[in-house]
């Protein structure tokens, strides 16, 4: 038995934990397990591969990022944008065939998110023995309570407003911290609580600049002369659009810039001294923490055992402390957004967290 595993997508940490996990579980079992490089591009003829063994991932657990590589551009792109879904072409999907059966790969482990799975799913009802593990720092998939690589961002965000609350009470600052969150807020949210934001910007919920410098205001009337705004790239004013930058021809549009327009419209109506801070990739890089290596250990033994039931077309998901499986049809295409009436938000309100609205 041959199995193919592969990373794509942004990268995150703990996919080097998974990577690991099938490798091991796979030799256990006495099969041979090929790595994929660059995602779905690996698959291309000639076929960029290497073989993987214990040897070969021995000690990678702790590595950020992935030994595979990986893109989120190419001939497999499945997101051009919220809900807009592109198909690869037959052509690719036919070359990308002959490599699995010239290597005679009887199931392929594929390590993504929405749009990787998405791409996945076509794969399988094209005939490919494809396996899903997810994978979101964003943390974003409906169809699992957890991603790996969410809990690592959450802490570089934790770690950086711990950092910044310094330099913001030392000048009597605004300082504004935007992170990574398109369409959904769990990042800013978990973050923002863990560090101690006193105003927290999500997508989920439309923000006004008043109620923002009212915050600041109250602050300042009780002797707390610096504020610590965490904003998601996604979040946005009531009435505007999401801000973004120049945009790829091949995918989403890239979001960026809320946290300078937010420092810049606080400093209007405040005249206090605002800054921004973009964290950017910081939140996808460095060691994974303990639970994203345990959760990508897991997730990449039942990979494992899935390809051993035959049960392709099914993606590892975690739900009630229980790695189990779920359709990959079922796993895309609907994202678990924050719920703005939802416990975890009314416990920040209930500590004094505002969210600008």
């Amino acid at each position: 038995m041959k199995i193919g595993v592969l990373t794509c997508g942004g990268d995150c940490p703990g996919l080097n934990a998974v990577i690991h996990a099938v490798t091991s579980a796979a030799n256990k079992l006495g099969w041979e397990v090929i790595g994929f490089r660059d995602g779905f591009e690996g698959l291309l003829p000639p076929g960029d591969y290497m073989m993987l063994d214990t040897r070969k991932t021995e000690g990678i657990m702790p590595l950020g990022g992935t030994i595979l590589g990986t893109t989120n551009k190419g001939h497999f792109v499945a997101k051009a944008g919220k809900g807009d879904i592109m198909e690869a072409p037959a052509e690719s999907i036919e070359k990308a065939r002959k490599t699995l059966e010239l290597l005679d790969i009887g199931g392929l482990i594929v390590i993504g998110g929405d749009g990787s799975l998405t791409t996945g799913l076509q794969l399988y009802r094209e005939g490919f023995p494809i396996i899903g593990v997810p994978k979101s720092i964003d943390n974003d998939l409906d169809a699992t309570a957890a991603t790996f690589g969410f809990d690592s961002a959450v802490a570089t965000v934790m770690d950086g407003l711990g950092r910044l609350h310094t330099t913001a009470s030392s000048h009597k600052r605004v300082l504004v911290v935007e992170v990574m969150g398109r369409h959904a807020g769990w990042i800013a949210l978990y973050g923002g609580i863990a560090g101690g934001a006193d105003v927290i910007l999500l997508p989920e919920i439309p923000f006004d600049y008043d109620k923002i410098a009212e915050v600041v205001a109250q602050r300042g009337a009780r002797g707390e002369h610096h504020t610590m705004i965490v904003a998601a790239e996604g979040a946005s004013a009531r009435g505007e659009q999401q801000v973004s930058v120049d945009h790829s021809k091949e995918g989403e549009i890239r979001l960026g810039g809320i946290g300078a327009r937010v420092a810049t419209e606080l400093e209007n109506l405040t005249k206090k001294e605002c800054r921004a801070c973009t964290l950017g990739h910081l939140q996808r890089g460095g060691a994974p923490t303990n639970l994203d290596r345990i959760l990508g250990t897991r997730f990449g033994v039942k990979a494992v055992e899935l390809v051993q039931d035959g049960a392709f077309g099914q993606m590892v998901s975690y739900q009630q402390y229980h790695v189990g499986a779920v359709p990959i049809e079922k796993a895309v295409h609907k994202l678990r957004l924050v719920d703005p009436e939802g416990e975890i938000v009314a416990a920040a309100r209930a500590v004094g967290i505002s969210f600008g609205d």
